[in-house]
């Protein structure tokens, strides 16, 4: 995917984001720290670090300023509604950040925390890319959970297949 212009981003991730946030009224609030392993991201974990990523990585990296991401502890946020606002309000800075993205500022190249230079549009499709990364990670979490899931695009894989032609 290529884009030349910051308003058809937003509107795409926009998207991208929505799908993340219906998923989190399936997690049990009990759940939100829980782990399949010691030493594993959390469902929690991986809700912080989406935001702080987002917000201290990449919204500070397209402004050519280095990444300021300090991790995902529950120090940011710590129980279920205070996780999903903390996720909520770093998507709201960072809006506010790439809508100030010009054209110009989209072909430039930004410095990624590995020194690597990238064009700023393909940094803000790594970023989505990143999201949906983990966003299947909460999908596995929750499977491991037992936890039924919403089909990501409107029906299973099963009822696909029940209404595919022979």
């Amino acid at each position: 995917m290529e884009f030349n212009d910051i308003t058809t981003f937003l509107e795409y991730y926009t998207k991208i984001k929505a799908r993340t946030r219906r998923l989190f009224k399936y997690i049990p609030p009990d759940k939100i720290e829980w782990t399949y392993e010691k030493g594993k991201f959390t469902i929690g974990d991986i809700i912080r670090h989406l935001a702080n990523i987002e917000r201290f990585m990449y919204a500070e990296t397209v402004q050519s300023k280095p990444s300021l991401y300090k991790g995902c502890g529950t120090d940011y946020a710590n129980g279920y509604e205070d996780v999903i606002d903390f996720y909520n309000k770093m998507h709201e800075e960072s809006l506010e950040i790439f809508s100030k993205l010009s054209k110009e500022d989209l072909d430039k190249k930004c410095k990624t925390p590995a020194g690597i230079e990238i064009t700023t549009w393909k940094w803000l499709r790594a970023m989505v890319e990143h999201e949906i990364h983990h966003r299947g990670q909460i999908y596995i979490y929750l499977g491991l959970l037992q936890v039924p899931t919403p089909p990501l695009y409107g029906l299973t894989s099963e009822e696909v297949i029940a209404r595919s032609c022979e």
